[in-house]
């Protein structure tokens, strides 16, 4: 036995130290995704007051110098002394792990900040936090260092006011632990519109001082006014969406279904305020309803005119946009992110209420029923007619290598985690790629011009399409959300190299487009990258150089004194670069610079994909205009 390991090498931690060593075991990580948990974790105490009933606006301010503050006009964190602790309740709260008022369901009869974990994590994160409450006619103030309390708690009796509570969180995260400050508006700005559809009524506000950004939301429709957001740029079935809201013993859910004339879906599902985006047991429950019901209804009212049609669940999800919300006292979640909901009961829950409260309506509503019933028969015989070219591009095994599209060159190593395929714009450029690639791990595929818009169309055509097929052949994954599997990828990198002009943009966002609406794990698990290959070729005597911008190119430019003597090339595609400049610039994994791509709003996303690719032309004309001052680099 190791003489190290005894006693004196077992370490404890004490208070908030564990937080600290560890912080990526309760924020999940220290980059910006860990940042903007920590203002969540403050911002969902806030909710949990409004969700008990005692909250309707929330203020949220980043200041210039990196601090936040949140602000509630709730019941004031308590600062009478805790029966066992013997310190203010508010200093417990502050710096104890699991010390809450969540666990007993008496003060938070539901809460989405379950582990208890939640602002003393912030705490001992944060160079320094104060937190000023409003209680029964008296003002509190405490600060504290590293989680540590710089002094006791204070209360300015000539502050305090009568009829007023609430409480303010003023914190600043420290940079010993994390990355960067740097806060992103826009995803912030996007959880804080969640909260507020989630909760009707509530009023946040969202001041960002370093940009002088700020907006406000508050939605007396709820999630129905959720579902109008999503569709708000396509064109609807049915106008209102159809709502229903069920209260059963301590669970309450809440769904709103509005269907839309395009061939994709979009599914939100909640658990107490938090966004599962990995699903669960409710959004199983709501799927397995949906279809079932709907099946139902369209065989009762021989809306199948004697054909043999069975809707699945693509087919019944065809157009959806829908929210699902469940707010239940003692949920279990998967993982600390908690991204996926485990409860059992809420299935069957969900599946009853959603069963019997849709096909009510069908009854009431024929004439929605009918259109709803119309668009997913169309699907389905979409689907058989999709069948055989379905089986075409499953992924096939490696004794059937030969079934990989005669175009692909593939890679020499199978393990996908060391295996990357590029998706190249053109067979002049595809060539010059399968030259200068490494062959033990770079695969090429070269596509002949744009490939099918599959915004507009239905799974049949898209696999149809003998470009979009290659490209499901050679991932190897499957498409759709009944036939996709990661495991099966054969390439864990697919980078887009396009040219850089108007047409290899559009290229690019076609591919994009078949990624988000078709193989959107994909993006989630960070497979998917843009090649960023330069714009200049600068040569002056032996000296080569590489511009990948403007900006590059004047830079190096002026280290030259000016252009005499100097040789300019403008790329005008990668066909013009050879082999060894293609390697050296664009797919050296020492020297190249590659872009993920990342999903940090779906919403947002959506309607993006949804007005540059989708029917209607007023919307992207709108996204033109407001948009064309700030275009960078445009070929015309």
């Amino acid at each position: 036995m190791s003489q190290e390991y005894t006693a004196r090498g077992i370490q404890v931690l004490k208070g908030l130290d564990a937080v600290r060593k560890r912080p990526a075991m309760y924020i999940g990580s220290t980059d910006i995704h860990g940042l903007h948990h920590m203002i969540y974790e403050v911002v969902d105490n806030s909710i949990d007051e409004a969700m008990a009933g005692h909250c309707s606006t929330i203020d949220i301010k980043i200041l210039k110098d990196g601090q936040v503050s949140v602000m509630d006009d709730g019941r004031g964190i308590p600062v009478d002394i805790h029966p066992t602790q013997k310190k203010p309740a508010v200093e417990v709260v502050m710096t104890t792990l699991h010390a809450g008022g969540k666990f007993d369901h008496k003060s938070y009869r539901v809460s989405g900040g379950l582990h208890g974990v939640g602002v003393s994590v912030v705490n001992a994160l944060s160079a320094w936090l104060e937190v000023e409450i409003w209680r029964d006619g008296g003002y509190y103030v405490q600060r504290y260092e590293r989680g540590v309390p710089a002094g006791p708690l204070k209360e300015h009796k000539e502050k305090g006011k009568k009829n007023i509570s609430g409480t303010r969180v003023t914190f600043l995260p420290s940079e010993k632990i994390f990355s960067t400050l740097n806060y992103s508006f826009d995803t912030l700005s996007q959880r804080f519109r969640e909260l507020a559809f989630l909760n009707k009524g509530i009023a946040i506000k969202f001041t960002d001082e370093r940009s002088d950004k700020e907006h406000d939301f508050k939605y007396t429709g709820g999630i129905v006014s959720f579902v109008k957001f999503l569709n708000q740029n396509r064109t609807t079935l049915h106008r209102p969406p159809i709502y229903i809201d069920d209260k059963r013993e301590r669970y309450e859910i809440e769904i709103a279904i509005q269907y839309n004339d395009s061939y994709s879906e979009k599914i939100f599902c909640f658990a107490n305020n938090i966004n599962t985006v990995d699903g669960g047991t409710h959004l199983v429950g709501f799927k397995k309803a949906l279809t079932r019901t709907l099946n139902i209804y369209a065989q009762k009212n021989n809306l199948f005119k004697k054909q043999k049609i069975s809707l699945s669940g693509d087919d019944a999800r065809e157009g959806i946009a829908a929210v699902i919300s469940v707010k239940l006292p003692d949920p279990q979640f998967e993982g600390q992110t908690k991204g996926k909901l485990g409860n059992s009961e809420v299935g069957g829950m969900v599946e009853s209420a959603l069963g019997q409260k849709l096909g009510e309506f069908l009854e009431e509503h024929p004439a929605v029923a009918r259109k709803i019933i119309n668009k997913a028969t169309q699907s389905a015989r979409a689907r058989d007619a999709a069948r055989k070219a379905r089986e075409l591009v499953r992924r096939k095994s490696a004794l059937e290598s030969s079934a990989l599209p005669g175009k692909l060159a593939d890679c020499s190593l199978t393990d996908p985690a060391h295996c990357e395929l590029y998706l190249v714009e053109g067979d002049s450029a595809g060539g010059s790629a399968k030259q200068g690639r490494d062959r033990r791990f770079q695969a090429i595929l070269p596509l002949k011009g744009k490939i099918l818009n599959v915004e507009k169309a239905r799974i049949d055509k898209i696999l149809a399409n003998e470009e979009v097929k290659t490209i499901i052949t050679a991932l190897g994954t499957g498409v759709g959300e009944e036939e996709f599997d990661l495991s099966r990828a054969r390439y864990h990198k697919i980078i887009i190299m396009t040219d850089a002009d108007i047409d290899g943009a559009h290229i690019r966002t076609l591919i994009l487009t078949l990624f988000f609406r078709y193989m959107p794990q994909l993006i989630e698990k960070g497979h998917i990258y843009i090649a960023q290959p330069p714009l200049y070729r600068i040569k002056k005597g032996k000296e080569v150089y590489y511009a990948y911008n403007d900006d590059e190119k004047n830079k190096i430019i002026k280290r030259f004194d000016g252009m005499k003597g100097v040789y300019l090339q403008r790329y005008k595609g990668l066909g013009e670069m050879n082999p060894d400049q293609l390697w050296a610039t664009t797919m050296d994994p020492e020297r190249r610079t590659i872009l993920k791509v990342t999903l940090e709003d779906e919403v947002e996303a959506d309607q993006v994909f949804t007005v540059l690719m989708g029917d209607n032309v007023e919307p992207r004309k709108k996204f033109i205009q407001e948009n064309a001052l700030s275009v960078r680099n445009l070929d015309i």
